[in-house]
């Protein structure tokens, strides 16, 4: 059966990619300050740099969920067409988002019970969902089928890896991930912490260091015990204007797996909204995650 491949806008995909293969984003909603947007595609850089220096100045940064009756509304045209979907949730353990696609995809198995909706909690978040709508792509053009496709996207899960720093905990701390006394101590004292996505699909800091240098080398530290070695591979690295960071994090890229294909993207303000300016990533697929 014809499926199509979706994700929705906490993704960072290659746009040229994106374009290309004709991936629908599913629209999701975000305010700066007293403003309401909604983000329905891979921004363009100027947007995307705009929302970084709005937050820069102050402004406070939200975002909102798919509901379920949203997730019909926007999938019942294809499941009505006999076209079925394969779609790339953001992470269960960062959004309920995941929980909403399912409740919709029930109600719409009813309906149309000649196609399927079916739901990949990709564990990930920016360019990890990026990597698996590339990955999937792929696998379909090999010809796998829908639940083929699923298959082998739930086990990629498993190999994929996030490594991050922040620039600013302060809104780490808004969203509860570092306490306020954590987050006043580490902005006075130039301390960034080191996350990551883990295997649960939650958010943990795993360690710190001080300046942004010291920061770089543990992100690449940790890619280089973890990556495959494999010069076919993907590595994306997503950043929240954070163009100085990101270009010494390709260049280390460079040298520790020379060849590899690396995509570099401004961070969708769906994620940067909680992360805020100056956040760096690097996200690849490698070794299982522990």
């Amino acid at each position: 059966m014809t499926y199509r491949i979706i994700a929705d806008a906490s993704a960072d995909i290659d746009a040229v990619f994106c374009q290309k293969y004709e991936i629908p984003i599913l629209p999701m909603s975000y305010s700066i300050g007293d403003e309401m947007r909604e983000c329905r595609q891979m921004e363009e850089d100027a947007l995307l740099r705009k929302f970084y220096e709005q937050q820069k100045t102050g402004a406070v940064t939200r975002t909102t969920q798919i509901t379920p009756f949203l997730y019909e509304e926007l999938i019942e045209p294809y499941l009505r067409d006999g076209v079925s979907v394969l779609y790339l949730a953001l992470s269960s353990g960062l959004s309920a988002t995941v929980d909403s696609a399912r409740q919709a995809a029930a109600a719409l198995k009813e309906k149309y019970p000649a196609a399927d909706f079916v739901v990949v909690d990709t564990l990930a978040a920016t360019g990890g969902i990026g990597i698996l709508a590339e990955r999937a792509v792929r696998n379909q053009l090999k010809g796998l089928s829908l639940e083929e496709n699923r298959d082998d996207l739930n086990e990629a899960v498993k190999r994929l890896h996030h490594w991050f720093l922040v620039d600013d905990l302060m809104y780490l701390k808004r969203g509860g991930r570092v306490s306020a006394s954590t987050a006043i101590v580490g902005t006075v004292l130039s301390v960034k912490p080191i996350l990551i996505i883990a295997p649960d699909g939650t958010l943990v800091t795993i360690d710190k260091a001080r300046g942004t240098h010291a920061a770089v080398r543990k992100l690449l530290e940790n890619y280089e015990k973890n990556c495959t070695g494999n010069p076919e591979d993907v590595v994306y690295i997503c950043h929240a204007a954070a163009d100085l960071t990101a270009e010494m994090l390709t260049a280390g890229i460079r040298r520790i797996t020379p060849g590899v294909t690396i995509r570099r993207r401004l961070m969708s303000p769906i994620i940067g909204a909680h992360t805020g300016p100056g956040m760096a990533s690097i996200i690849h697929l490698g070794k299982p995650a522990e």
